[in-house]
């Protein structure tokens, strides 16, 4: 059995909001390429689409039905923005619901590979629309397929730890999952007072059998890499010994980059070294080691694809090289215009320096031991 199995389909590319939105189909595929020129051929399986009964599992009907709908060029999309469509974040385009069914369809078939013993790490490259809700669209998120595939391993009486790296608050799968018992979301996110969406304090504890099974890690901006795996330290390996979970899903969104230009945390590829290394050794010590994985946001075309790079290189237990290809460079350059860095790992000294950081640093760790406070009543 490979060390990871890689889900993927060519046609997810569909999802594309347009040239000038920034959730672009290009980061994976600059990834793809990348791993290639490094001599990494990635074998894939290739997901069927979400089936509509698989959405309903966790959408609204009329939802569903209404991103069907207005799919078709030339519908009326009056009501469009009820639904959280037809906005800025998330434009409607055509054949909109195939297009979203295939993204759903590839997180749920890695989710199938681990339930079914095929595969103890799965990685879809692609998915993690984290936001999306019950009912309606939200930040570049229009079905939610991490919640689609939470909800077929609890069916099987799994027990689901979800842990979101996103710089985002994973809002939309901590509200779907709110009042469950079985699922434990983990969010270490930048604080919503300056950030879309604007949720994830650590009172956010979810209610009834699912209280404190929600655990939101609010960081200050500015937040460097040092801080956050403190926090992360203090909180994530306690929180999952006190769950039992079954699995573990992780959202990798590379947006936490400090060349990330949609938010304000400054973590480095080898924070992010750091932080993969970490969750792979703990789905190890909690999980026997079953994880599913996708991907997410993150919006610098020079950061995401070597962070999506790192992620699959450490899954496979491959070697992390120094420079990246010249030949890769040249051929993203010319298709980006900009110009790209020529190390896998960002240098020292990449970002000047935070003349607050031991204030924001004492601020997260705080912040963390409040949580702590707050949920280990629930454990024990």
């Amino acid at each position: 059995m490979a060390a990871v199995s890689v889900v993927y389909d060519p046609a997810s590319a569909s999802y594309d909001f347009g040239e000038e939105h920034p959730f672009s189909p290009r980061r994976v595929l600059m990834m793809r390429d990348l791993v290639a020129s490094l001599g990494h051929e990635i074998a894939s399986v290739a997901p069927e689409p979400a089936s509509r009964e698989d959405l309903l599992t966790v959408h609204d009907p009329a939802y569903v039905d209404r991103v069907a709908a207005l799919s078709v060029p030339g519908a009326d999309a009056a009501d469009a923005e009820r639904w959280g469509l037809g906005t800025a974040d998330n434009p409607i385009f055509p054949d909109m619901d195939l297009a979203c069914r295939r993204v759903v369809g590839g997180t749920v078939t890695a989710s199938r590979l681990v339930m079914e013993g095929k595969a103890k790490r799965a990685l879809h490259l692609g998915g993690g629309l984290h936001h999306a809700t019950f009912d309606r669209a939200s930040g570049f998120c229009i079905y939610n397929d991490l919640a689609v595939a939470i909800r077929q391993l609890t069916r099987r009486g799994w027990n689901v730890a979800y842990l979101d790296v996103d710089v985002h608050h994973g809002d939309g799968v901590q509200q779907l999952f709110y009042s469950e018992g079985r699922v434990m979301t983990i969010s270490l996110h930048e604080t919503g007072r300056f950030l879309f969406p604007g949720t994830g304090e650590i009172h956010e504890l979810g209610q009834g059998v699912g209280r404190g099974l929600k655990i939101n890690v609010p960081l200050e901006p500015f937040t460097e890499d040092e801080s956050y795996l403190d926090v992360f330290e203090r909180v994530v390996p306690e929180a999952l010994g006190s769950f039992n979970p079954s699995v573990l899903v992780v959202q990798a969104g590379a947006d936490a980059h400090f060349d990330d230009p949609m938010a304000d945390l400054l973590l480095t590829t080898r924070g992010y070294e750091r932080i993969f290394r970490r969750v792979i050794e703990l789905s190890e010590q909690y999980t026997a080691g079953r994880m599913i994985v996708t991907l997410g946001g993150g919006y610098s075309l020079k950061a995401a694809p070597r962070v999506w790079t790192l992620l699959y290189l450490m899954l496979e237990g491959l070697p992390i090289p120094d420079e990246l290809p010249a030949a890769w460079r040249a051929k993203w350059e010319a298709a980006t215009g900009e110009k790209l860095p020529e190390r896998l790992h960002d240098p020292e000294g990449c970002f000047p320096e935070v003349p607050r950081q031991r204030e924001i640093a004492r601020h997260n760790a705080t912040t963390a031991d409040r949580l702590l406070d707050a949920t280990r009543r629930y454990w024990f």
